[in-house]
């Protein structure tokens, strides 16, 4: 469940960690990007269900009717986000309570979600740590609560650990191969 993560990174607190001080599971993962922090940011403000997806696989996504689009490159519009912002994981019509909210923001540092129960029962945080001016570490460290039924939290746990290590190592390998992509120029046109 911390695929990618050096021992540092899985021990050390980030931010959104205080939103779910106890939690009954943990995984960080991690990757470097050939890139500074300002080239990956633009990817992470438009996650979401109807905005640019989760860059990770559309297919099983979408074989349980999420309704996810990755997008390939930076979408104007999907850019603004704030505090409080609702962030959709799928289809509002078929799934309307599968969303979180932003819960903080340091630009092209950090963004953290979570669910939007008080206190939440799920934290998720999108943090980027600079290794050199052309290389960041992105960190991404998922927090939950799970049931206090215990067949239900041994279920719970045999489905979210497989799901949440597939996806989140899609993710992250989406992002970095979105954001290391050569910039395509538009073709010349002849006049």
């Amino acid at each position: 469940m911390n695929w990618g993560a050096t021992p540092t990174e899985v021990r050390r607190p980030l931010a959104g960690d205080a939103l779910l001080p106890e939690p009954d599971g943990e995984s960080t993962m991690a990757l470097t990007i050939d890139a500074p922090p300002e080239d990956i940011w633009p990817w992470l403000r438009q996650l979401g269900q109807g905005r640019g997806g989760f860059y990770s696989y559309e297919w099983a996504e979408n074989l349980v009717g999420l309704d996810i689009h990755n997008a390939d490159e930076i979408i104007p519009e999907y850019q603004d986000i704030a505090l409080g912002d609702e962030v959709r994981l799928g289809n509002p019509e078929r799934y309307p309570d599968t969303k979180l909210e932003v819960a903080a923001i340091s630009p092209e540092r950090a963004l953290v979600l979570q669910s939007p129960e008080d206190p939440p029962w799920w934290v998720w945080s999108f943090v980027l740590d600079p290794v050199t001016e052309t290389e960041t570490r992105l960190v991404v460290r998922s927090r939950i609560s799970l049931p206090d039924n215990p067949a239900l939290r041994v279920a719970s746990q045999l489905v979210l650990d497989p799901v949440t290590f597939m996806m989140t190592r899609g993710m992250l390998l989406g992002i970095k191969s979105r954001v290391e992509a050569p910039v395509r120029e538009e073709p010349l046109l002849d006049v």
